[in-house]
Formats: C-alpha cells, structure tokens, sequence
C-alpha cells in the first residue's frame, strides 16, 4: 500500500539582522503588483512603509539603495527574487531601500496563504 507523501512546507523566512525600511513601487501596468511585492517582502521580515506607483514604467525591476549599508538592499535583492541593484542616494525619501517594480516582476506562488 503506497502512503502519501508529507506535504513540503517551505522553511520560515530569516528575519534580517537589522531592521531594513523598504517602499515599493508598481513601475508595471499591472494593477495590484506593488501589493504582491510588498505581502511577500514582509513575510520575509521587511518594513515597507510606503507602497504606490512609480513616477514613470520600468521594464526591469531595480533595488535602490537610499541610505545606509548596501547589504540591506542586497537583502530586499534576494527576498524578491529577481532584480537589479543601484545606489541611488536619497536621505529625503526616509527608507533604506527603493523598489521599483518591472515588467520582469513575477511573484512567487506560495504554497500557505
């Protein structure tokens, strides 16, 4: 008699180090995906603070670093997935980090809601 298997649960996030303020934003037509971004950047122990749409469309999706240590941004990097990395400084915006969010963005499909 065959025995089903277990199901495979996904190991829990590790929670950054230090705390990493992120905002995300949709430089995508597609509506909702800033949201996506950011359910699956604080699952991963993130701080988006803020979430909304890019100024302008981006065909790829781009970490900017805005203040501080760089590694944060490579963090948020690897949380999402997919990406590329840019020091862009900017102390006004009062985040670590911005997302920008590109046509290349695809959330990953979660196994629990």
């Amino acid at each position: 008699m065959l025995r089903p298997r277990p199901a495979r649960i996904p190991p829990p996030p590790v929670r950054p180090p230090e705390r990493i303020i992120v905002e995300v934003l949709n430089g995508t037509r597609r509506q909702g995906a800033a949201r996506a971004a950011t359910r699956l950047l604080r699952r991963q122990g993130l701080d988006v603070v803020f979430l909304g749409n890019a100024d302008s469309l981006s065909e790829l999706t781009q970490v900017l670093v805005r203040r501080g240590d760089p590694n944060k941004a490579h963090y948020v990097l690897t949380a999402l997935g997919e990406g590329k990395l840019r020091i862009e400084t900017d102390t006004l915006r009062r985040v670590d980090v911005s997302v920008i969010l590109g046509d290349d963005f695809h959330p990953r499909m979660e196994l629990h809601p």
